[in-house]
């Protein structure tokens, strides 16, 4: 499956609204303006999009499985409605302290992803809010991609100069726009 064009998202702050409360539930879970309508245009544009997300609140007790899977239908209906999809979703359940190697910034979740697809992810864009997207990025050589959504304004606040290479956007859509453009 060599050849493929494929965007990699955060969730959480990327996608959807992020809380410091996590979100516990389909009625916690707001799409940003403008979210659903760019992983849409990715979609109509010949590209596969991934998600890969840290959901730690099933470990805390705060969500259960069946809510989280609930979110992730809701999201694909959203998607289906305007001829957009997710390709696959991968999300670690463990806490911080879990040490587990799926948690962002450890790379489980990426290698499952470019096994799944068949694929090297060097140089795949990967947007996402936190440090933690940007390390797994760098760890296996994607492109990270920084949005001021969710918690990227505090990264960007706090790693600024670790960031000077990593693009920065206000929001998915503009981030979208641009990996657009470019064709890749």
């Amino acid at each position: 499956m060599s050849g493929q064009r494929l965007v990699i998202l955060d969730r959480d702050g990327v996608i959807n609204e992020d809380s410091d409360a996590y979100i516990k539930g389909l009625d916690e879970w707001r799409p940003i303006p403008g979210s659903i309508e760019a992983i849409a245009r990715l979609t109509q544009n010949e590209f596969r999009v991934a998600i890969v997300s840290n959901q730690s609140g099933l470990a805390r007790g705060l969500l259960s499985i069946d809510d989280l899977n609930e979110i992730h239908q809701h999201l694909h209906h959203l998607l289906k409605q305007i001829g957009g999809r997710i390709d696959l979703i991968l999300f670690c359940p463990h806490a911080p302290g879990d040490q587990c190697l799926c948690r962002k910034p450890s790379t489980g979740l990426l290698d499952e992803l470019g096994r799944r697809f068949q694929m090297s992810l060097q140089g795949v864009p990967f947007v996402g809010d936190s440090w933690s997207d940007v390390l797994a990025a760098r760890a296996v050589g994607a492109r990270p991609i920084l949005v001021e959504t969710g918690k990227g304004r505090r990264t960007l606040t706090v790693h600024r100069e670790d960031l000077e290479a990593v693009a920065v956007f206000p929001d998915l859509s503009t981030a979208v726009d641009k990996i657009l453009e470019a064709g890749s």
